[in-house]
C-alpha cells in the first residue's frame, strides 16, 4: 500500500514522501476503448487500497494531487491504458477529493457563484447557482461513497452518523452548514445539504450594490445597530437572513461584549470582544444535550452587553425576549416567516412553547416593548434575495401591537428570465425612535423618509 515513510532519528527534518509498496498491479491490456471507463475505475479502487488516508489528511492537497497524478500514471502504464495528461489529472483530483474532501462535491465548494449544494442520493447532485437550482452531472460511485464521506463530516467535529443515529448537523471548516440525513430515514441513499458560507462576509455596502437594500434601508439598519435597538430579523429558507445579521453586526461598537449563541457557528463578527457558543446535540445514548435555551439564559450571567441569537425557533425566544427586556438593548436574532406580521406570530407560539401560560395580552407586551425593529428578507421568484420591509414595532393599543414600516419593497412584475423586479420605496413614516437616536449622538437626513420610490431593479 501508499504510505508515508517512517521517519528516522536525526537532527535534520525529513520530509514525509509516498512511496508505492505491496503487490504490483497485473497487466491489463485494453483490448476495446469501451473498456476505458472500467479501467479507470479499476484503477481508482487500487489506489484506494494502497492510500493510507491518514498519511494523506498530512499532506498538502497540491502535493498530494501530485503524488497521486504519478501512481496513476505508472498504474495505467503498467496496465497499457490510454490516459492523457488531462485524464490523469482529473483521475488524481478525484482521487484526492475521495481522502481529503468530500469526494464529487469538492468543486462545487470552490465554485464562489454556488451557495447550496444538494445530493439527493448518490447520482442525483444538484446546486444553487445565482438563486437558481441546476442539476449536475456529479456522482458518487454508489450509496456507500456518499456514507463514507457523510460520516467524515461528522467525525470531523467530534459527531456520529450511521444507521443509530442517522441524522446529523455539521459544519465544514470554512464554516458552511451542512445537514445529513441516511437510511433507514431516507429511501435514496442518503442526503448531503450543505449551505456554503462566503469566503468574504457581505457587507451592506456590497448588498447596496447587489441591490438586496436601498442604500436608505442600509443607512437605517446601521445607525439602529449603532444606536442599539433590538432587531429581529425574519425570513424564510433561503432568504439571507444570517447573511443580513452578519452585515448589520459590523456596526456594533468594538468596545461591546458580544455573546453569539448558535445551533451550528455561522456568525462572523469582526468586533475583537466575542464570545461564541454553540448548543451541543444529545450523543448516542441520548444523553448531553445542551439546547439553545440553556444557552441563552446561561449568556445573561456572563455580563453580555449584547446577546446575538443565530436563530430562535423554540422556548428560546422568551428568554431572548427577556434578555432584550432586561438590560442588554441592541440584542439581534432571526427566525423564520413569511411576513413581519407573520413574526409577531411565530414568536408568541414560541413563547407558548416554553411553557409560559401568559395571556395573549402579557406576551404581546413582552414583544411590543422588547422588540424595535422587524427586518424581512424574502427570495422572490427566479432566485433574487430582497429586503422587503423594515418595519417599527411601536406600542400596544388594548390587545393588538402596533407595527408601521418606514420601507417595503414592492414588486412590479417578471421579467423575461423568469426573475421578480420591482423598486424599493419610502412610505414616508417618520419612525418614533429618532429622539432615541439623536440621544446617542446619532443622526439620519431628515428627507431620509420621505415618501417616494428608492431603488428601482
Amino acid at each position: 500500500m501508499i504510505t508515508i515513510q517512517s521517519e528516522r532519528p536525526t537532527t535534520e527534518t525529513r520530509r514525509p514522501e509516498l512511496v508505492l509498496v505491496g503487490p504490483a498491479v497485473s497487466p491489463l491490456p485494453v483490448a476495446d476503448p469501451a473498456l476505458l471507463d472500467k479501467l479507470k475505475e479499476r484503477i481508482r479502487t487500487v489506489l484506494m487500497t494502497k492510500i493510507d488516508p491518514s498519511v494523506a489528511g498530512r499532506i498538502p492537497r497540491a502535493r498530494l494531487r501530485g503524488e497521486v497524478a504519478q501512481l496513476v500514471s505508472e498504474i495505467a502504464t503498467q496496465d497499457r491504458v490510454q490516459l492523457n495528461k488531462l485524464e490523469e489529472t482529473a483521475l488524481a483530483a478525484d482521487l484526492s477529493d475521495d481522502m481529503i474532501g468530500l469526494g464529487p462535491l469538492e468543486p462545487f465548494l470552490d465554485d464562489d457563484e454556488i451557495t447550496d449544494i444538494l445530493a439527493n442520493g448518490p447520482f442525483d447532485i444538484y446546486v444553487e447557482r445565482r438563486g437558481k437550482l441546476e442539476r449536475t452531472a456529479a456522482r458518487f460511485r454508489d450509496a456507500q461513497h456518499l456514507v463514507n464521506i457523510a460520516q467524515r463530516i461528522a467525525s470531523a467535529i467530534g459527531r456520529r452518523i450511521d444507521e443509530a443515529s442517522p441524522m446529523v448537523d455539521a459544519r465544514l471548516a470554512d464554516g458552511s452548514r451542512v445537514n445529513i440525513v441516511l437510511p433507514p430515514l431516507v429511501l435514496n441513499g442518503g442526503t448531503i445539504s450543505i449551505r456554503k458560507f462566503p469566503k468574504q462576509g457581505l457587507t451592506l455596502d456590497v448588498m447596496i450594490r447587489q441591490e438586496n437594500l436601498s442604500r436608505q434601508m442600509a443607512c437605517v439598519l446601521q445607525v439602529a445597530a449603532r444606536s442599539r435597538l433590538n432587531i429581529l430579523i425574519s425570513g424564510g429558507t433561503g432568504s439571507g437572513k444570517t447573511t443580513l445579521l452578519n452585515a448589520v453586526s459590523q456596526y456594533i461598537d468594538r468596545n461591546e461584549r458580544v455573546i453569539t449563541i448558535e445551533d451550528a457557528v455561522e456568525l462572523r463578527l469582526q468586533q475583537p470582544h466575542v464570545v461564541q457558543m454553540e448548543m451541543r446535540p444529545p450523543n448516542i445514548e441520548g444523553v448531553g444535550h445542551v439546547p439553545q435555551r440553556e444557552l441563552v439564559r446561561n449568556a445573561l450571567r456572563m455580563r453580555p452587553d449584547r446577546i446575538i441569537v443565530g436563530e430562535v425557533r423554540g422556548p428560546e425566544a422568551f428568554d431572548m425576549l427577556q434578555a432584550m427586556n432586561t438590560g442588554h438593548a441592541g440584542s439581534m436574532t432571526t427566525l423564520h416567516a413569511n411576513s413581519t406580521r407573520d413574526a409577531q406570530a411565530r414568536l408568541e407560539t414560541m413563547i407558548m412553547m416554553a411553557g409560559m401560560e401568559l395571556p395573549v395580552k402579557a406576551m404581546r407586551q413582552q414583544i411590543s416593548s422588547a422588540v424595535d425593529l422587524i427586518v424581512q428578507a424574502n427570495r422572490l421568484q427566479g432566485g433574487p434575495r430582497k429586503v422587503t420591509c423594515i418595519c417599527e414595532v411601536m406600542n400596544m393599543e388594548q390587545d393588538i401591537i402596533i407595527m408601521q414600516d418606514i420601507f417595503r419593497y414592492r414588486q412590479l412584475g417578471i421579467d423575461q428570465n423568469g426573475r421578480a423586479f420591482g423598486q424599493f420605496e419610502a412610505t414616508g413614516v417618520r419612525p418614533s425612535f429618532m429622539q432615541r437616536l439623536e440621544a446617542s449622538g446619532l443622526k439620519l437626513p431628515t428627507n431620509l423618509f420621505q415618501e417616494r420610490p428608492l431603488l428601482r431593479d
